[in-house]
């Protein structure tokens, strides 16, 4: 007894399991957690370690290098970048791919262990070092609170209110602010009291620093009870500072010195500040939240709305909660959208079989499908797989081969049913006939995309569910087939009634007729139509080589992004300014609704796909909302000419959001070696190429221009009779230009920075920097600096020292401005290469150049962290990184695992059939599907990227199936006793209706998707494919299964 006759038989059981798919599948469908993207590790962490007053040179030299031997240490290290700035070292420590989101919170804390225990070997007044490894947390809730007339501050207060309630919400597991000005308290010191009173900065910063720290005082005991000792005299308002005592060194002066008769007491803001956060003009604070992990972000945004609804009263009037970033609507658009897409796909797919197998047969496989559908919700709910882009993209690409399994038995059962049989008879013969070969082709199909789950790196986790779900559903498929088909032909299908004596043979109709004539032919004929294959196969193979190359396409969302990075060392004042020149800008163009802007950088990753810039005053990225996503296009090329044009001084960057992992620019250039010097030679000769061509836009160097750097040169002498050294003279200078940091003001939860500095009449500019004033000990009063400096001297320096692996590196951003990355990149590729150097000799890898043979963009491979070495310069190396890389490393992960799982393919081919001549016949088919996606990606001008490659391996699961199911035909005809070219014939003529019917459904099944700008090419890649392989399959197969076991036509 087989599956078929076990679910017949006991069919009170097959109906109970069969609803309960069916609802319990309802059920986990609407619980299952929903996201726009799938989730990804980012797997990498910052390590921070400030260094005050220090060089970019001397932070690499001091603080950087050290913290990348610490990190060094650790085995499960991938490699390290790093940015030296001037008092700032900043290190992204990146693991090894086979690390997930499970155990990289162990790796992190040996980090820290590793981090910590270097910190007594930093130089004085550095560190401490912070390890940041919450680096890739999404904010996927990212709003501004906006007012007029409120200030910052209480606009802060406003968030501060928020984060307390909404952390209460389900789900939420952090919130962090951006754009918040940090409030100060100003000491602004008076130069001529201080000398007239006999009062010195230190005096005063002592002071201060003493007065509001929190000491404990101990415990006493009374009787029972122990009482904490608290005494009074902090600060309790900014008020109360000018009655603070300081300290006078004039022996004569009996008079008590208040801080107010010495200074000025100022509540003001940082400055500079660090970041400023801009929506539709008007300053804002920005609140964002992540959510939990595993956490249902369509749930946690259902529960926000709640709470804010429940806490408006206490929201004043005249502040606005402007979105800026809402994944919860956002992923509930995108997965209404997709499950419209699967439906489509569902309505078109009973449609077809409802046509071509006639209404009870187009009933029972539809009814079977959404079973297996529901029953695969239920797996993906077990195993906590999310309901996204790539699962939902998943299902529908699956779809017509959910049905192949279901139309074999069906249309088997159908046949002798019309024959006679009764139908218990007719399901044991199928599934008996049909089931191992069924479950060896729908193995085959899974180990297909297997090698997408093997995937470790980021593109790997990001489509990894694309196999899960495959291989849940079609396992799923399969046990539909053989248990739950047979049982709904048994009660729907009925035989044809005829007249007695009328029996007719169902393959006699045109269309079987005609079929068969022309099968005959090609068999007949069989090296003309091998030749002809040969033929159309090697002229798709030139039409693939002009395929364009592209790794992910870019998001449809209806929202941008411009880059605009000023001159190096503009001040974050002068970099608002403009930025509010090109919002008004912006506000010209029509489809523009909102306009965000975060200047200073360190950005909220409000997206996984994402990439937040480090902090620099220079810098501003600018959000724009748009009104219809298909506008997009049209409008950033004319953005990005017209912005060029109004702020000449800024290199521009109007960008698209990304699907899948981000990049940075789209194509980039390290350059790597010891000497700065020579990297900018270097580096200037491979920019001089880039920026020639007219395609390239927002080309930049990461260490940017040099900048100016004033030098005093101390004079130990005279310093030393006035008693001063040279952190005097430091302090003198920051208190006289920024302010010296002097304590904190303890304010509720807040703590205030206390800066002493000079009022703003007495604050230099550079013409009188020698007039700055310096406490002397030995005069005890103050003198001007230039007393004890020599001369002062204008350098330049580079503000930021880039490293990758402990190798000085300079990196290289351009972006196309039309067409495709991999266009430029052609173009650009070689023209760098030769200027800057290459050495062809030495580099293990690039194609020797032949006689009269040209430089081109394949002369040198692009290798995932790769090594060019340039001639004549030992120890100085090139590399291409950005989308190419990353490109050949994903590719390069998928095609290292091919063989693997093409050779578990092959295996299990041989032991269906326990032949090599028939494996090579099946085997055979797979090439053939070049020549449909050749035509296909050219007629729809798509690229042959990523998501084409995993098309295309889905492609070859998909052929094997179909022609394991043919030549398993053959097997049976011949086991009847027909003579094998007989046996040939009739085979193709049976498995003609269940082989095209596959692929009719599978081609129209994705239809939707051709609309998806993320799925398209890789639709175009299997509708195509599958199309022109499966038209050759059913002639080609038993050519070749004639020509390889010489079977002659009779």
């Amino acid at each position: 007894m087989n599956l078929a006759e076990w679910s017949i038989r006991n069919r009170v059981i097959t109906w109970t399991i069969t609803i309960i798919l069916a609802v319990v599948g309802a059920i986990a469908f609407e619980n299952l957690s929903r996201l726009e993207d799938p989730e990804f590790t980012i797997k990498e962490a910052v390590v921070m370690t400030p260094y005050p007053g220090a060089s970019a040179a001397e932070v690499e030299e001091e603080v950087t290098d050290l913290i990348e031997r610490a990190a060094q240490e650790m085995g499960q290290l991938d490699r390290v970048e790093s940015k030296s700035s001037r008092g700032l070292s900043i290190v992204k420590v990146v693991m090894k791919d086979k690390y997930d989101a499970k155990g990289l919170p162990q790796v992190w804390d040996e980090l820290r262990r590793k981090i910590n225990d270097n910190q007594r070997k930093l130089p004085p007044g550095a560190g401490p070092s912070i390890v940041n490894d919450d680096f890739g947390d999404v904010y996927g809730v990212f709003v501004a609170l906006t007012g007029d007339g409120y200030t910052n501050p209480e606009l802060y207060e406003l968030a501060k209110y928020l984060r307390r309630e909404l952390l209460t919400v389900k789900d939420v597991k952090k919130i962090a602010f951006y754009g918040v000005q940090q409030e100060v308290i100003y000491i602004e010191m008076l130069r001529e009291k201080m000398s007239d009173l006999g009062v010195s900065p230190d005096d005063i910063y002592h002071a201060l620093g003493s007065k509001n720290t929190a000491v404990s005082s101990g415990y006493i005991t009374v009787g029972p009870d122990r009482i904490a000792l608290n005494p009074t005299g902090e600060f309790q308002s900014e008020q109360e500072f000018g009655d603070l005592l300081i300290r006078s060194r004039q022996s004569d002066n009996k008079s008590q010195v208040f801080l107010r008769d010495v200074a000025k007491i100022v509540r003001g803001f940082k400055d500079p500040t660090d970041t400023v956060l801009r929506y539709d003009g008007k300053e804002a604070v920005g609140l964002a939240i992540s959510t939990a992990m595993g956490g249902n972000v369509v749930e946690m945004g259902e529960g926000l709305k709640e709470k804010l609804e429940l806490i408006k009263p206490n929201i004043p009037l005249g502040i606005d909660v402007n979105p800026i970033s809402i994944q919860f609507d956002t992923v509930t658009e995108a997965i209404n959208g997709f499950l419209i897409n699967l439906i489509e796909a569902v309505v078109i797919v009973i449609f077809i079989l409802l046509l071509f197998m006639g209404l009870r047969s187009g009933l029972v496989i539809g009814a079977v499908l959404v079973v297996t559908i529901m029953g695969t919700f239920i797996f993906m709910s077990m195993l906590n797989i999310t309901l996204e882009r790539i699962s939902l993209g998943a299902l529908i690409i699956a779809l017509g081969m959910l049905v192949d399994n279901a139309i074999v038995v069906t249309d088997g059962m159908r046949i002798r049913i019309n024959k006679g049989e009764n139908a218990l008879k007719a399901a044991s013969a199928v599934v008996g006939q049909t089931s191992i070969p069924l479950l060896g082709a729908t193995a085959i199909a899974i180990t297909a995309f297997a090698a997408i789950g093997t995937n470790d790196d980021s593109t790997g986790e990001y489509t990894r569910s694309l196999f899960t779900v495959i291989l849940i559903s079609l396992s799923m498929s399969w046990v539909t087939a053989v248990t739950i088909t047979p049982l709904l032909c048994e009660h729907f299908l009925k035989p044809v009634k005829q007249q007695p004596g009328e029996e007719k043979d169902p393959y006699d109709s045109p269309f079987y007729r005609g079929y068969r004539t022309f099968l005959a032919r090609c068999i007949q004929f069989r090296w003309v139509t091998i030749g002809v294959i040969i033929a159309v196969f090697a002229a798709s193979l030139y039409g693939f080589g002009l395929l364009k190359n592209s790794f992910f396409p870019d998001s449809t969302r209806p929202q941008f992004y411009v880059d605009l990075w000023f001159p190096e060392g503009t001040e974050i004042e002068e970099t608002v300014r403009r930025v509010a020149r090109v919002e008004e800008k912006l506000k010209d163009y029509d489809p523009v609704t909102h306009i965000t802007s975060q200047i200073g950088g360190g950005e909220i990753r409000f997206l996984l796909t994402y990439t937040p810039e480090y902090n620099y005053p220079s810098f501003a990225r600018i959000i724009v909302d748009i009104d219809d996503f298909k506008k997009m296009p049209e409008l950033t090329a004319q953005l990005q000419q017209d912005l060029e044009e109004f702020v000449p001084e800024a290199n521009v960057n109007v960008r698209l959001f990304v699907n899948g992992p981000a990049t940075g620019g789209k194509i980039q250039l390290r350059i790597l070696g010891p000497d700065a010097s020579e990297l900018r030679r270097l580096a200037d000769k491979a920019l001089d190429e880039i920026e020639a061509d007219p395609d390239a836009k927002a080309v930049r160097n990461e260490w940017r221009s040099k900048v100016k750097v004033l030098r005093p040169q101390f004079s130990e002498s005279p310093a030393s009779i006035a008693g001063i050294e040279r952190p005097d003279v430091a302090t003198a200078f920051k208190y006289s230009v920024e302010g010296v940091n002097a304590g904190v003001y303890r304010e509720r939860d807040e703590l205030l920075p206390i800066i002493a500095r000079a009022p703003k009449e007495e604050r230099v500019d550079l013409e009188s920097l020698d007039q700055v004033r310096v406490w002397s000990p030995a005069a005890q009063q103050m003198i001007p600096v230039g007393q004890v400096m020599s001369r002062f001297e204008t350098d330049f320096e580079d503000p930021h020292i880039w490293r990758w692996n402990r190798v000085s590196m300079i990196r290289i951003h351009v972006d196309q401005r039309t067409g495709l990355p991999s266009e430029l990149f052609a173009r650009i590729k070689p023209k760098v290469e030769q200027a800057i150097g290459v050495d062809l000799a030495q580099y293990n890898g690039a194609k020797p150049l032949r006689e009269g043979e040209t430089f081109n963009a394949n002369t040198i491979p692009v290798r995932w962290n790769d090594q060019i070495p340039i001639a004549g310069m030992p120890g100085y190396y090139m590399a291409w990184g950005g989308e190419g890389e990353s490109s050949v490393k994903a590719s390069g992960q998928i095609a290292a695992a091919l063989p693997i799982f093409f050779g578990l393919m092959i295996f299990i081919v041989i032991c269906l059939f326990n032949s090599i001549k028939k494996t090579l016949v099946i085997w055979l088919t797979v090439p053939l599907a070049v020549i449909g996606v050749t035509v296909g990606l050219l007629i729809f001008d798509q690229p042959f990227g990523f998501m084409s490659l995993l098309g295309f391996m889905s492609l070859a699961g998909m052929l094997i199936k179909n022609a394991i199911v043919l030549v398993d035909q053959v097997d049976v005809e011949l086991e009847e006793g027909k003579a094998p070219y007989q046996a040939i014939l009739d085979s193709g003529v049976s498995r003609l209706i269940p082989v095209a019917m596959a692929a009719l459904t599978t081609i129209l099944g994705m239809v939707p998707l051709l609309g998806d700008a993320f799925f398209i090419a890789m639709a175009v890649t299997i509708m195509f494919g599958l199309l022109f392989a499966s038209v050759l399959t059913l002639i080609i197969v038993p050519v070749f299964y004639a020509t390889i076991f010489r079977i002659k036509a009779d």
